[in-house]
Order: C-alpha cells, then structure tokens, then sequence
C-alpha cells in the first residue's frame, strides 16, 4: 500500500469530489431565491464597512498613497453616521505612510507580501518582505499561494511556505490568496481552502485582480462551504474575502449573501467578511446616498 502523507489526510476527511456544473446550478438557485432580500439600505452600508479600499498600481507613489490615505481620514468627518472602510491595504513599501497618517480607528492597513501577484520568489524574499510589511505598520498581510506549486501536487511546500509566513506575521491576520480564477475546478478551489487554513491562513481571499477569472460567485461558494466544514470540524473560525471583479453593488450583494446562506450571521461583521477593491466604495457610498458620489 501508498503511505498517504498528512496532506492527503487532511483532505480525505472532507468532501472535495465536487463538480462544477452542480456548484453553479446552487449558485444560480441561490442568487435568484435570496439575493432579493438581502438588496437593501442596511446591507449596502455594512458591505460599506467591509470594503478594503486598495490601491495597487503600478503608478502609486508616497504622493499618490498619502492622498488615498487622507481620503480616509476625511471620510469619517464627511460622513460621521456611515462606517469607515474596514482596510486600506497597499503595497509593503508605502506601509509606513499609511501608518504614520492614517487617523482614523478601527481601519486595518494591510499590505500585499510574498512576491504578490505571483508568489514566484524565494521562500527567503517573501520572509523578509512580509516581516518589514509588519515592522513597518502592516497591520494585516495578504500573501499569494504557490499556485503553480498546488497545481503540480506539490502540497508540502504549499502549506509550509504558508505557515513560515503566518509564523512571520505572529499575532498579525494573514490571508492566502487562492487565485480561484487559475485553479480550473471547483475540487481544486476546495482542496486549495482547505490546505491554506490548515497551513495557518486567518482568511482565505480568492484572488488578486491581476489575473481573469477574478472572484466568482461560484468560486465564493466553495470557499465558504470549506470556511464552514473546516470550523464545523475544528473550531476555528477562518474569514472569508473576495477580490477582484467587484464592479457593481450588485456584486457585493450576491457575495453577501452566500455568506450568509452558507456560513450564518456569524460571520456578518466586518471581522469576517472583507471586500477587496477600489471601485465599489464609490457605488456604495452613491447608493446609500442616494446620487453618484466620488468621494473616494
């Protein structure tokens, strides 16, 4: 008999021989039955406050940034009956602006590490570039899976690099990154959610924006349905965040709501539920007031 290593036997404990075309038949249901519901005034506001208001382009500059921040900074005195956006998250080189002028409360900076969007580096570059993300204000890192490391089976190295990170962040939230769009299956979605949250992941994030498919309605369930088999069995409540592709306030709806089909009301706080983008703070903001706002 095959020995089966310990990354086999975690996935053994778990459903992951799931089909694609059964997952967006649930899906479909899904959004036709209970998207309605949720598509009001005081979801859009708490979607508000669970967006991760992101700049990450290649154009950012400390000017650049410094101006995003302080358009944070300001928000909270425009608009004091709203939440704030939950993260302003950054590359790691402009943690330390964000940091040292960020004024308001309650809002994370999180910094992109690893060698994002690729995780193509050296174990030992990602080290060090996620510890001076920590060192020099990131209060939440999103690091990349080895997708191309997943793909080929190679489970160990996947989860190891994963828990050296986590091990680097220390008490800091760490999200993984699945890149749902490149993984080609729902099994393989399943797999990848389950391997990162036994590897050390706080949150599991489908993608980073920078490759086509982003953040799926699809992609979402399967994660959510390993976020909630993963916590039935462990305990462990893992958060759950999409990115990329989130262009409408419809978007965030559908995404809000599978969350809570899937995993309950307990997972209906901004602690748990994230939003990565840039463009939805603005249709949020305009939809909770009523006209087209640029505030952002």
């Amino acid at each position: 008999m095959v020995e089966m290593n310990k990354y086999d036997e975690v996935l053994q404990q778990y459903n992951t021989c799931i089909k694609d075309d059964e997952v967006a038949a649930k899906v479909a249901k899904l959004i036709e039955e209970k998207v309605p519901e949720n598509d009001t005034l005081d979801v859009k506001k708490f979607l508000l406050g669970s967006v991760e208001l992101t700049t990450l382009k290649t154009t950012d500059s400390e000017e650049s940034v410094l101006k995003f921040t302080e358009r944070v900074n300001e928000f909270a005195a425009a608009y004091p009956a709203l939440p704030h956006v939950a993260t302003i998250c950054v590359y790691p080189c402009y943690a330390s602006i964000v940091s040292q002028s960020l004024e308001v409360e309650g809002v994370e900076i999180a910094c992109v590490s690893g060698s994002f969007p690729s995780s193509q580096a050296l174990i030992e570059v990602k080290v060090a570039e996620t510890a001076l993300a920590v060192k020099d204000g990131a209060t939440e890192i999103d690091i990349v899976m080895s997708v191309g490391k997943f793909l080929s089976g190679d489970y160990e190295t996947v989860c190891d690099e994963i828990s050296e990170l986590k091990a680097v962040c220390g008490e800091k939230k760490m999200k993984v990154i699945l890149e749902t769009g490149l993984l080609g299956s729902a099994a393989n979605i399943k797999k990848a959610s389950l391997l990162a949250m036994y590897a050390g992941a706080d949150y599991i994030k489908t993608s980073t924006g920078k490759e086509k498919p982003a953040a799926t309605p699809e992609a979402a369930y399967v994660m959510c349905q390993a976020i909630k088999e993963y916590y039935d069995k462990t305990g462990i409540q893992i958060g759950f965040k999409p990115a990329g592709g989130l262009n409408t306030v419809r978007d965030a709806v559908i995404y809000y709501t599978i969350v809570k089909e899937v995993l309950g009301e307990q997972w209906l706080t901004n602690q748990w539920l994230r939003l990565g983008t840039s463009r939805l703070a603005n249709l949020l903001l305009s939809e909770v007031e009523g006209s087209e706002v640029k505030f952002f």
